[in-house]
């Protein structure tokens, strides 16, 4: 299996996105939880630039990267021409709409929706494995977890802090960046 390196211009829309791409280091903890197997059909949904959808797609035989704002499906579009991620399919849609007619997912990422239990209820019909929701606002970290627990899918919340090295008087410092709420659910 390939590593793959993003691509993601600085100057385009990729990098101007409200909530900007998933921190590597967050991914990868995300990823993590989903316990995605190879030849699972996977959703991002509110994928911002596509950076989870071109990871998942590694492992995932179909990918759904979901988003309704235009420059995130023009950042989506140039994450995912950038990285030939051929299995990832961009959907302009909002997610709600998306879920009412989709095929059964083996696991979701949800990075931002602005109708998180509409989505959540119209994912758990239709959802075999797990869900991880990203959140960086507490009211979203309690929206996500009583939702999921409503749903009779709650497994964990975590709270992430990632700090990085930055040059400062000839030596280094560590530098945090925004702290993020990874939200875990299952299907039962």
């Amino acid at each position: 299996m390939t590593h793959i390196k993003y691509k993601l211009d600085d100057t385009s829309n990729c990098m101007k996105l409200r909530g900007g791409p998933t921190q590597d280091e967050v991914m990868a903890i995300a990823l993590q939880k989903l316990q995605m197997k190879e030849g699972d059909v996977f959703a991002d949904l509110g994928c911002g630039t596509a950076k989870v959808a071109v990871e998942a797609a590694r492992t995932a035989s179909r990918v759904y990267a979901v988003d309704m704002r235009d420059e995130a499906i023009e950042a989506s579009r140039k994450t995912i021409a950038a990285n030939a991620a051929d299995n990832v399919e961009l959907i302009h849609k909002n997610s709600a709409d998306f879920l009412r007619d989709c095929e059964p997912l083996d696991c979701a990422f949800i990075g931002g929706t602005r109708d998180l239990e509409a989505v959540l209820g119209l994912l758990a019909p239709r959802l075999r494995g797990r869900v991880v929701v990203n959140a960086v606002m507490v009211s979203s970290l309690n929206r996500a977890v009583e939702a999921l627990k409503g749903l009779d899918m709650f497994v964990e919340a975590i709270h992430v802090q990632v700090s990085r090295t930055h040059p400062i008087a000839g030596g280094v410092m560590f530098k945090p960046i925004d702290p993020v709420f990874i939200i875990v659910g299952e299907a039962n």
